[in-house]
């Protein structure tokens, strides 16, 4: 393998996007400008509809229409990697077809949740996305959420499908990293899921982070992962210094609402969220503020 062939297909500091709200319906004009907004500021990529985007309370034709204007807008300047996560196998691959079928580069898929499937069932579930649709796929390890951890035994097995291109790791464990790396052949994106231990996680060889802190500071993390990918730890630890409040703070209530809390002091969006998430804590609020000081915002 030739180093050029080496080279992950994603790397950078790729956004996790909020699904701004306006009057409990999707505010698809304010989602244009967040959009934009974040390839202005240099970002690499962008996530819609994971997590942060609260999918789990989207509707099937607001999660696709979010997709395809993502798509659209991106005008081909970034990668967009839609979120395709579901505990139902049918689903997402609905959900993947449509991402190929709009021109997502690639698709993210979370480790089913709730069912607690076994390792057989996760490794099946993925090979069943790599075997029915011709796009790349990031798998998402988030036992945080999911309760289920896919293991490195099974992340190496579905490093060798095809269509199975990296990873994103949520689970903040540095040694990981450096284990699936030597392990897994070059040209996987190691991709971090977790904002406070990026530099570490690149440090371990990682290529970047799928952020929810660049929601918020997309400028600020650009330049600390292009400190930290040019190896001047010196500048990355200044950076990481200025943002480790905000990494902290943006999940000291259930996310993503102090984000959209964050966003609505920047006037980008409004600060709603959908039930079972309510809008930040009063008392969590202050501390946001102090955080993007804190960052220089």
């Amino acid at each position: 393998m030739s180093n050029l062939d080496a080279l992950p297909l994603f790397s950078g500091v790729i956004t996790a996007l909020v699904t701004p709200f306006k009057n409990g319906e999707v505010d698809y004009a304010a989602f244009k400008q967040l959009v934009e907004t974040q390839i202005k500021a240099g970002v690499h990529g962008l996530v819609p509809v994971g997590t942060t985007g609260e999918t789990s309370t989207l509707s099937m034709e607001e999660h696709k229409e979010i997709v395809r204007l993502c798509v659209e807008v991106a005008a081909g300047r970034v990668k967009v990697i839609a979120g395709a996560g579901s505990n139902n196998t049918a689903e997402a691959l609905e959900l993947a077809r449509h991402a190929k079928t709009v021109g997502a580069d690639a698709v993210l898929v979370v480790v089913p949740y709730y069912n607690k499937p076994s390792q057989e069932g996760l490794y099946q579930h993925f090979k069943a996305l790599n075997d029915s649709v011709e796009i790349p796929v990031m798998l998402y390890n988030v036992p945080g959420r999911t309760v289920i951890d896919i293991t490195n035994d099974t992340i190496v097995r579905l490093s060798k499908l095809p269509n199975i291109v990296g990873i994103k790791d949520a689970t903040g464990d540095l040694v990981r990293m450096s284990q699936l790396r030597i392990a897994i052949e070059p040209g996987f994106s190691f991709i971090s899921g977790d904002d406070p231990t990026l530099l570490g996680y690149m440090a371990h060889g990682g290529h970047g982070v799928i952020s929810v802190t660049s929601n918020v500071a997309p400028a600020e993390m650009v330049a600390l992962y292009n400190a930290a990918k040019a190896g001047d730890f010196a500048t990355a630890r200044t950076w990481q210094d200025k943002l480790i409040k905000l990494h902290k703070v943006l999940f000291a209530d259930a996310s993503p609402s102090p984000t959209k809390y964050a966003l609505s002091r920047l006037g980008q969006t409004t600060d709603e969220v959908r039930l079972p998430i309510v809008p930040c804590a009063d008392a969590v609020r202050p501390l946001v503020d102090e955080a993007m000081k804190a960052a220089g915002l």
